[in-house]
């Protein structure tokens, strides 16, 4: 990890800056194959999972008899765990939902507020060497709570063009509609266009790689509605004296073996305690089975050391983590001062990995900055907030004059008169 100490404010922007794998003609090949798909259906979606994934798929659709495969499959201690997380997950998600609203803006006038589920929702999974078969719980779990009508997952197979028994268990355990054997730009393009076995949705979420994350802005482009442009994972650890250097070490190396282009970030205020996390760092990743993972993703990752808290919870703001933990005496002072976060974690025995499983909070969040304009996946994400009004004679006569007025300074006669022809109808009656 590089080491940068009392860096100027002016150099902010660019300690912040996110690694990014290169890939030459990334939109062009999102197009390509957005067209092929919209063209083609199934058929180029064969061909590219063909191409991407290295198998051949006879039917795009996970079969009933594949599910129960699965369930037998897994162990009883994994279910269970599973079965955990799903209730913490269920029940903080609950408290999310919205109330209805009603309020009377003026006498005779009532607006009121009440949530709508999003009809048809589409849950991307990423699978090769990490299934993350807890991000279906993730957005099974409040798309379910909400009532959406249809939920549609979408996750690579594997080269012998099996899922990962934990996500079809997961999947169906939480009542997932349909499980597609399809990954990556294609899936996504699936869900958009809709193919002879995929139907399209109305919204897409998930994580993924930078071809997935390409591919869902494609999306949003085309009048599908995205969760956000969540890319590779990062986070972000504030440490000082009183944290555990092992501790540190540990939630660092825990985002750091998700990708090669993943990025950690560890805020100190003591130049003495870079040492001790250091060497812990180096000890523990010895011993990770995705070290080499993990060791790339640690090129790419940083020490800041900031003396001033202020100047610390100026930077973190500016950085916007994804995932932030907070390791020090004056706790207080930056859960009161974060703006931009994705997900908070507080004191030394609040790992990140508990939001990732079953702390009962969401772990699909933004990243790269995007947490300084987006919130992480809640129950919001799965609900439209549709108003109403009714207005009473009295009322209309109350506020009718005003709309009048407003109308007629915008040139819009017709709005004026639709107020006007009721305002003298009263009069006559």
């Amino acid at each position: 990890m590089k080491i940068i100490k009392n860096p100027p404010r002016a150099d902010w922007k660019a300690i912040c800056k996110r690694p990014v794998l290169k890939a030459e003609n990334l939109q062009q090949l999102v197009n390509q194959i957005f067209e092929e798909v919209k063209v083609g259906g199934d058929k180029a979606i064969a061909k590219y999972t063909q191409l991407f994934d290295k198998t051949s798929i006879s039917t795009l659709a996970v079969s009933r008899a594949e599910i129960e495969k699965a369930e037998r499959e897994l162990p009883n201690e994994l279910k269970e765990a599973i079965q955990l997380a799903a209730s913490t997950i269920t029940k903080f998600h609950k408290a999310q939902m919205p109330q209805k609203i009603e309020v009377e803006t003026a006498p005779g006038v009532i607006c009121w507020q009440e949530a709508r589920p999003i009809d048809k929702v589409g849950i991307y999974i990423p699978g090769g060497t990490a299934p993350l078969f807890s991000t279906v719980l993730m957005l099974a779990i409040p798309a379910k709570i909400a009532k959406c009508n249809e939920i549609v997952l979408c996750t690579p197979p594997d080269k012998n063009g099996n899922i990962n028994p934990a996500i079809l268990y997961v999947a169906n355990y939480v009542g997932v509609s349909k499980v597609y054997k399809v990954g990556g730009i294609q899936a996504i393009a699936g869900m958009t266009f809709g193919t002879e076995y995929i139907p399209a949705v109305y919204k897409i979420f998930g994580p993924g790689n930078q071809y997935v994350t390409a591919a869902k802005q494609r999306a949003a482009q085309l009048g599908v509605a995205i969760d956000m442009p969540a890319g590779p994972s990062e986070l972000l650890v504030l440490a000082d004296k009183t944290s555990n250097p092992a501790f540190v070490a540990s939630d660092l190396l825990s985002q750091a073996e998700h990708g090669a282009d993943s990025q950690v970030i560890c805020v100190v205020k003591s130049e003495n305690l870079i040492s001790e996390i250091e060497e812990e760092v180096n000890g523990q990743l010895e011993q990770l089975p995705r070290k080499a993972i993990a060791e790339k993703a640690m090129e790419n990752s940083k020490f800041v050391m900031l003396e001033e808290e202020q100047d610390c919870i100026d930077f973190i703001n500016e950085y916007a983590p994804e995932h932030f933990i907070i390791c020090c005496k004056n706790e207080e002072f930056y859960t009161k001062n974060i703006r931009n976060a994705g997900s908070v974690f507080i004191g030394n025995y609040t790992p990140e990995s508990a939001g990732d499983y079953a702390s009962g909070t969401n772990h699909t969040l933004p990243t790269n900055g995007y947490a300084k304009s987006f919130s992480g996946v809640n129950m919001d994400a799965f609900l439209k907030k549709v108003t109403f009004q009714k207005i009473s004679k009295s009322g209309i006569q109350n506020i009718g004059s005003a709309i009048e007025i407003m109308a007629e300074a915008e040139g819009l006669q017709a709005h004026k008169n639709a107020v006007t022809l009721r305002l003298n109808s009263l009069k006559n009656d």
